[in-house]
């Protein structure tokens, strides 16, 4: 039997440093994220932020603080999906990009590189059960996991930036060219291409279709569980040397990708482009 120590996870007291048969699942929520982590170690991870899960600084920095709570309580690997019916996450906040503060841009965009840094380099398991469209940041924190079940349906997913006059920068191209091959890659990053469930399958953008959210979930588990009789150190080492080109490019060139960011959404067509797809969102509201 795994031997016993206090361990806390959001203020709750949990038994094992090892998870085992004997472990307690428990659940904790927060404001944009409810949290499950099973008797076999695995997180459930489901984002909660209505109406679109998308990321604004409050909710990355939340993200960074769950992240960084699990790695500490060494869980075996971590689901990641969606509360929102068809939706699993939009991508960054427009509001955080549209006129805004250079001070608190500058700091979002420092929290989004923390996030996607911190997937890159898990030494735990990761996987991501798509339950919904999954555009831009959404499509790239899929990325960064491992592994991807897409659950069947009307549903599109891609890094469409380019829709909007905003590049994704190398580390972010990097991200992409470790799951598809680079000349899908390119095709998709130039034409802000967002693929269907079957494209994506074919290009090897998800690993497999699901049925539904909880078949996609359970899908990621059994990934997760592969690795039972696997080494940890041994396999967290392999996984991030292979990764050590985004990662690197990331680690390496954070100022410089900082600026380049910051140039490209205060351009005057950005900002341009940002005020229209506002518009339009008033527009269907006052539609419905």
């Amino acid at each position: 039997m795994a031997s016993t120590s206090k361990m806390h996870l959001f203020g709750r007291v949990i038994k094992n440093t090892k998870w085992s048969a004997v472990s307690r699942s428990f659940t904790s929520q927060t404001s944009f994220i409810d949290l499950t982590v099973d008797k076999e170690g695995i997180a459930t991870f489901t984002m909660q932020r209505p109406p679109a899960n998308t990321f604004n600084m409050e909710y990355l920095h939340e993200i960074i603080k769950t992240i960084d709570d699990l790695s500490k309580q060494r869980v075996k690997g971590i689901v990641l999906t969606s509360a929102i019916p068809n939706i699993f996450s939009a991508g960054l906040d427009i509001k955080e990009l549209y006129n805004p503060d250079l001070q608190r841009l500058e700091n979002f965009y420092i929290a989004v590189q923390d996030v996607l840094l911190k997937f890159l380099e898990l030494d735990f398991a990761a996987a991501a059960a798509i339950n919904g469209h999954t555009p831009a940041a959404g499509c790239l924190l899929s990325l960064a996991c491992e592994y991807r079940a897409m659950v069947n349906g009307n549903y599109k997913i891609g890094l469409n930036e380019t829709a909007l006059g905003i590049i994704t920068t190398p580390w972010m191209q990097a991200v992409m060219y470790q799951v598809i091959q680079k000349k899908d890659a390119e095709r998709a990053l130039t034409t802000a291409k967002m693929f269907n469930v079957d494209e994506a399958l074919q290009v090897g953008l998800i690993d497999e279709i699901a049925l539904d959210k909880e078949d996609a979930i359970n899908r990621c588990k059994q990934y997760i569980k592969k690795f039972d009789k696997i080494p940890q150190q041994a396999r967290a080492l392999t996984k991030q040397r292979i990764r050590r080109t985004p990662i690197k490019i990331l680690r390496e060139q954070r100022e410089e990708d900082l600026r380049m960011f910051l140039d490209i959404v205060m351009t005057q067509s950005v900002q341009d482009n940002l005020r229209d797809y506002f518009e339009n969102l008033k527009n269907k509201k006052v539609n419905k």
